[in-house]
C-alpha cells in the first residue's frame, strides 16, 4: 500500500464502520480526492482482502496492527531474505539501540511483550 493509499486506509480504520459515501465525503475533505478516486481506491484495498464494502458499508478485513504486521513481514522478507537480525543491523547501523529499546525487544523475544 503506498502512503496516499494508506491516509485513506487510516480514515476507514479510524472511522469504521463508515458508509461509502461518508468515505468519500471525507477523503474530499481530507485528501482533495474527487468522489470517483475515493471509489476506485477503495475497490483497490477491498480487492487487496484488506476492507470490504457491503452493500454500502465499509469495514476492515484486517485491522491496522494485522496489515502493519503482515507489511513488516513482507518488507523483511523482500529486502532481508525473511532475516530479521539482518533487518535489525540495518535499521540500528549508525544509529543503536537504547537501553530501552534493548529491553523491549528482549521482553519480545522472551514472549513478555506487547504484540
Amino acid at each position: 500500500m503506498g502512503q496516499v493509499e494508506a491516509r485513506f486506509a487510516s480514515i476507514i480504520w479510524d472511522r469504521e464502520p463508515v458508509t461509502a459515501s461518508e468515505l468519500a465525503r471525507l477523503a474530499s475533505a481530507e485528501l482533495g480526492w474527487k468522489k470517483t478516486t475515493s471509489y476506485t481506491v477503495l475497490k483497490r484495498l477491498c480487492d487487496k482482502g484488506i476492507f470490504k464494502n457491503d452493500g454500502g458499508t465499509v469495514t476492515s478485513l484486517l485491522s491496522r496492527e494485522d496489515f502493519q504486521a503482515m507489511q513488516s513481514r513482507q518488507t523483511v522478507d523482500a529486502a532481508f531474505g525473511g532475516s530479521l537480525p539482518a533487518f535489525v543491523a540495518a535499521f540500528t547501523r549508525g544509529r543503536g539501540l537504547s537501553e530501552a529499546e534493548r529491553e523491549q525487544l528482549r521482553a519480545l523475544i522472551d514472549g513478555e511483550g506487547e504484540r
